[in-house]
């Protein structure tokens, strides 16, 4: 009996290592893909045949897994450049099978393009929503691709999650009928950088939304006399970049270096340059819980981001500056010896300073990158406590005044 239970943990064991090698085998590596097709995590199968019938059909077509969305995609053709990937599409589209084909963007260092090896990549899920984001007008999204397949028994062509409206070319071209495409890159190291954009009505100085680069949408029209919209992308450990487009005149600034037009789809470029020697920026999206020196889990994003930062640039030096939400003497909250970085289990209660506070958050920040391979030698801490205030600590903004900036001394 036992013999048969071995056996059977055994064929357990080299089914699931024969899984996981294929679906690594399967993952989809950074770069632009023209797709066709999407189905859920647990639809490979009709991915798979999918593939198999436009193949038949004279098609060449492939398929891979997205962790980062989780889905499968089924895709017509490869690029390592945006603007030729969007050529294929406008052309596949045209041709009228696939009127609905979209470029699908993984981020990461395009490895076709790298004349040097790439630091590691570090894997992060999609970007949490920070805390204190305010709720302003949506965007509204130009495709449903990334929505979970339908669980349905039918056949695979039913399956796909495409439910777009034809494509259509306009007599009169607007941003309020044309897909925009933001395209957030680093074309020193060709790597497809993942962030936000902010969406401003410029005549009024009022932010409307913030939207996911790399990603289709149609903008919000600011209905304002001038039209022009004001464009400012974030990502961490990347020096903003602002960018202009007039809303109902949109073709007037394809003249400008970082606009294309695409077919019907309107590209805006942020060349992205990352940080150099005396910038500051903060952390705004690592938050500790109350009276601790420990993160909460949805800081592990922009902290692996700090870490790519760290990674891809070796000569980097930072300093780690720690600010507290007022001055006052209390517990203090600090990590045991299971070094738990993102909960409070096994942690240990003292007391001191708000500058004592400050000192061990922008600490523990140094001790996650020590854990991850960076060289101790390489950061520097300071301690503000409440000195270094953003908003009164009795605001509705006062938590932001809790923080970690970012400084680079030397690049």
């Amino acid at each position: 009996m036992k013999k048969i239970a071995g056996y059977f943990l055994l064929l357990i064991a080299l089914t699931s290592l024969s899984f996981n090698s294929f679906s690594q085998s399967k993952e989809l590596v950074p770069g632009y893909y023209v797709v066709v097709s999407a189905y859920a995590s647990s639809r490979e199968n009709l991915a798979k045949q999918y593939v198999e019938d436009l193949k038949q059909s004279g098609i060449a077509a492939e398929y891979g897994f997205d962790s980062g969305r989780k889905l499968y995609f089924v895709y017509l053709k490869y690029f390592t450049s945006l603007k030729e990937s969007l050529k294929h599409m406008s052309a596949t589209r045209k041709r009228g099978k696939f009127t609905d084909a979209w470029v699908r963007v993984i981020p990461g260092y395009i490895a076709a393009l790298q004349t040097t090896p790439p630091p590691p990549e570090v894997k992060t899920s999609t970007t949490p929503q920070g805390k204190n984001e305010e709720k302003n007008q949506t965007a509204t999204p130009a495709k449903t691709e990334d929505i979970a397949a339908k669980e349905a028994p039918v056949d695979s062509a039913a399956e796909e999650v495409t439910e777009n409206p034809p494509i259509v070319q306009h007599e009169v071209m607007t941003l309020g009928n044309t897909e925009v495409f933001l395209s957030l890159y680093n074309a020193r190291n060709n790597r497809i950088v993942e962030g936000d954009v902010q969406v401003i009505d410029t005549e009024r100085s009022r932010v409307m939304t913030r939207v996911k680069g790399n990603e289709y949408l149609v903008l919000p029209d600011p209905k304002s006399k001038t039209g022009q919209l004001t464009l400012i992308c974030e990502a961490f450990g990347y020096r903003k970049v602002q960018q202009e487009i007039n809303y109902p005149l949109p073709l007037a600034d394809t003249i400008k270096p970082h606009i294309d037009l695409m077919g019907t789809t309107i590209v805006i470029n942020f060349d992205l340059v990352r940080y150099h020697k005396g910038d500051i920026a903060t952390l705004y999206n690592v938050y500790f819980y109350n009276d601790a020196a420990i993160m909460r889990p949805e800081s592990s994003f922009e902290l692996n981001s700090l870490l790519q930062l760290m990674l891809e640039n070796p000569n980097y030096r930072i300093r780690l500056h720690g600010h507290t939400n007022g001055s006052y003497h209390g517990k203090v909250i600090t990590m045991g010896p299971d070094k738990n970085f993102f909960s409070l289990d096994g942690s240990k209660q003292g007391s001191g300073s708000a500058k004592d506070l400050s000192y061990n958050r922008a600490s523990v920040i140094k001790d996650y990158l020590i854990s991850k391979g960076i060289a101790a030698d390489r950061m520097e801490l300071k301690a503000w406590g409440g000195k270094r205030p953003l908003y009164d600590k009795r605001s509705p903004n006062a938590q932001k005044n809790v923080r970690v900036e970012v400084e680079i001394l030397e690049e």
